[in-house]
């Protein structure tokens, strides 16, 4: 089985993390993998995407025309690949800060309020493991505890300290996602 990710907002959101956050965790799991970041010359602020590819068989090609999944941090983001996703794919929309509604009405549209809910928690950083969380309450892509370990062994030096917050934003995304 294949499954494609767009992580698609701009630069500061952590759109490119969220990305290699699956990545490497898929990767643990002994999954094929691609990842292709894309950002502007602006960095913060400028636009930024990344694509992630994991499959249970080598990938024949990184290149996306259709994801199965996006999650969407900005409205620009929102704007340039809804008509992307496959019929039947999730759109994830970070409702924080996209206040129109997903037009398309043959995939999942699924809101998550991922500012609202890091600034709750603490941190405005964690946004994106909080969409990485909803991703997987609706697309169990990878598993939550290998998630969690690919954190552990991933955020070192001052990133340590938001070990805890980012588990706690993992399953507030998860939660808020999570079918009843």
């Amino acid at each position: 089985m294949q499954t494609e990710i767009v992580f698609a907002g701009f630069g500061g959101q952590g759109v490119l993390f969220a990305g290699q956050l699956l990545a490497y965790t898929a990767m643990d799991e002994g999954k094929h993998v691609t990842w292709i970041p894309s950002y502007g010359p602006e960095m913060r602020g400028g636009t930024a995407n990344c694509t992630v590819v994991i499959s249970d068989e080598p990938v024949g090609s990184p290149v996306v025309r259709n994801p199965a999944i996006v999650a969407a941090f900005s409205l620009p983001s929102l704007d340039k690949y809804e008509p992307m996703v496959k019929p039947g794919g999730l759109l994830i929309v970070n409702s924080s800060l996209i206040e129109r509604p997903v037009a398309r009405g043959d995939i999942e549209a699924l809101p998550v309020p991922a500012n609202d809910i890091a600034a709750r928690i603490g941190s405005p950083k964690l946004l994106n493991v909080i969409v990485v969380g909803a991703l997987l309450a609706r697309r169990p892509v990878v598993s939550m505890e290998a998630v969690k370990a690919t954190l552990d062994a991933n955020l070192t030096g001052k990133k340590r300290d938001l070990l805890e917050l980012n588990y706690q934003a993992l399953h507030e995304g998860y939660a808020r996602a999570a079918l009843p």
